[in-house]
C-alpha cells in the first residue's frame, strides 16, 4: 500500500515538473528589440507629424508686437463656477477653441472657414500665418491640439485611455503609461487601429523585432486604439475556469497529508 502510494505521489510530482519545464515561454516571444545590434545606426529614416482630423479640438493663439492688433483673433471665453455656502460666483478666462468639423473646416475670427483638416501642423502654421498675415504684420501662430489621446486594450497592466499633451508619443512610450505588457500579452503580434480621412486601418507591430521603430507605426497618430492580444497560456488558462488554482491547492494539501500519514 506504502509503495503504491509514493508511487502515486512520485507521478504527481513528476507531472507537475513536466508542465512547469514545458509551459515556460521562450525568450524570443517575451524579450524586445531582439535584433537592435542589426538596426542601421546612422539617422532614423522614421519621420512623423500629427495631421489634423476631424473632431480635433484646436488651440490657436496668434501673436505680434502690436498685441491689439492681433486681439480680434484671439477669443476669449469665461467659465463660470460658483459656491453655495459662500455665495460666490467666479469667472475664469480661458481661450477660445476650435472645433474641426466633419468636412475639416474651422471657423476662425475675421478669417471665416478655413480648411484644415488633413494638414499637418506645419502646414496649418503656414496656412493661418499666410491668411492672418493679411492683417497683421509679422504674425505668431501657436497651434497645438488638446484633445489628442490614445486608447490601449487587453493584455496590458493599466488599460485605458490616455491624453497626450506633446501631440507626439511612440507606442513604447504608450506601453510604458500603462505599465507595460503583461507576461500573457502577445508582444509578436500587436494590433493598431487608425482612422484616417474617415477610413480604418489595421496594422500589426512585433516589438520583439526592432525593425518596428522605422515603421509607419512607431509614431502613434490621434485615437489610435492599441489592442494586445492574450497569448495560448492566457486562452488556455481562461478555458479551464476560475477553480483551477483552488483544485491545485487542494490537490497539494491532500499530498502533503498523504506524505505525513504513510511516511
Amino acid at each position: 500500500m506504502k509503495s503504491k502510494m509514493f508511487l502515486w505521489i512520485k507521478n504527481v510530482c513528476f507531472l507537475s515538473l513536466f508542465v512547469l519545464l514545458f509551459s515556460c515561454a521562450s525568450k524570443k516571444n517575451v524579450i524586445y528589440y531582439q535584433n537592435i545590434d542589426t538596426l542601421n545606426k546612422g539617422k532614423s529614416t522614421n519621420s512623423y507629424e500629427v495631421k489634423i482630423q476631424p473632431d480635433d479640438l484646436l488651440m490657436i493663439i496668434v501673436s505680434a508686437e502690436d498685441s491689439e492688433a492681433v486681439s480680434p483673433f484671439n477669443l476669449k471665453t469665461y467659465s463660470v463656477s460658483s459656491n453655495s455656502k459662500l455665495d460666490v460666483t467666479r469667472g475664469q478666462e480661458t481661450i477660445q477653441t476650435y472645433l474641426v468639423d466633419k468636412n475639416g473646416d474651422i471657423d476662425f475670427p475675421i478669417l471665416g472657414k478655413i480648411k484644415i483638416g488633413g494638414l499637418t501642423r506645419t502646414d496649418a502654421l503656414q496656412l493661418l500665418q499666410t491668411k492672418i498675415g493679411m492683417y497683421v504684420k509679422n504674425p505668431i501662430i501657436n497651434l497645438r491640439i488638446t484633445n489628442f489621446k490614445i486608447s490601449l486594450q487587453g493584455e496590458v497592466n493599466v488599460p485605458g485611455t490616455y491624453s497626450i499633451a506633446s501631440e507626439r508619443v511612440t507606442l513604447i512610450e504608450a506601453l510604458s503609461m500603462a505599465k507595460d505588457l503583461t507576461i500573457y500579452g502577445k508582444r509578436k503580434n500587436i494590433l493598431i487601429i487608425r482612422e484616417v480621412n474617415g477610413e480604418k486601418s489595421f496594422n500589426r507591430v512585433d516589438i520583439t523585432k526592432s525593425d518596428f521603430i522605422n515603421s509607419p507605426f512607431y509614431y502613434l497618430a490621434q485615437n489610435d486604439v492599441v489592442y494586445v492580444e492574450p497569448n495560448k497560456t492566457k486562452v488556455k488558462s481562461s478555458a479551464v475556469g476560475p477553480n483551477t488554482s483552488v483544485i491545485i491547492s487542494a490537490v497539494s494539501i491532500l499530498v502533503s497529508l498523504a506524505v505525513l500519514i504513510f511516511k
